[in-house]
């Protein structure tokens, strides 16, 4: 199974640390955070990894080269103008191949064991779905006997961890350009091709400085 780390978001919360570096190369314990995801796929038995990029995406390729260094074989999906998560996930998909593969976003931090990822997949996407955090208390999805549905109101929800396993046919249709990953979900959703499970472990999006602090204070106590 084949991996991609959707790298091409700007970071703009995360200014002035994003004005010259691009949000993965961000640092937390003297790491860059993209480089936390490369030791959790190698240790999980991935070789192969997609990265996508555009915001300064040409300092990921220059920092993490060929993948070498990491014991993994990375190749790029460079991204002239953002495609957003569905549209950069689709233009990857020649380098991805025709199989199922494991999605994770770039900007959060988690101990997540992605071995856990590399299993057969029922239906269309697989989701790894987290407590609601404190700054998204109004949760994405529904979660009942193994299956994802789109959250109701009233209905207990859980926060999309940013974690998944897709499968290319869940593109079918689609054409080149930018747009997102949520409605090709749901479309899959409402036809029971969904599944997922909660992960109650380490989580965190690293969206803004305060959470990046949260990240350095759970490695400074790690140490």
């Amino acid at each position: 199974m084949k991996a991609m780390i959707l790298a091409a978001g700007k970071g703009e919360r995360l200014r002035p640390l994003t004005l010259h570096t691009p949000k993965p190369l961000v640092r937390a314990g003297g790491v860059p955070l993209i480089e936390y995801h490369l030791q959790g796929l190698r240790a999980a038995g991935f070789s192969e990894v997609v990265i996508n990029h555009a915001w300064l995406g040409q300092q990921i390729e220059e920092h993490l080269g060929d993948g070498a260094q990491f014991g993994l074989s990375i190749r790029y999906s460079a991204e002239g103008e953002p495609l957003e998560t569905g549209g950069g996930i689709f233009q990857a998909l020649p380098l991805l191949g025709d199989q199922p593969f494991a999605l994770i976003n770039g900007d959060i931090f988690t101990d997540y064991p992605f071995a856990e990822l590399r299993r057969p997949l029922k239906g269309l996407a697989h989701l790894v779905l987290v407590d609601n955090p404190e700054h998204h208390q109004i949760g994405d999805f529904a979660l009942a006997d193994g299956q994802v549905t789109d959250a109701r109101e009233g209905q207990p929800s859980l926060t999309y961890s940013g974690i998944a396993v897709l499968s290319p046919a869940l593109f079918a249709g689609c054409q080149p350009g930018a747009f997102k990953l949520a409605p090709l979900l749901r479309r899959a959703m409402a036809e029971g091709l969904v599944s997922g499970e909660r992960y109650a472990g380490c989580w965190i999006d690293v969206g803004t400085h305060e959470r990046l602090a949260q990240v350095e204070r759970l490695l400074e106590a790690g140490r």
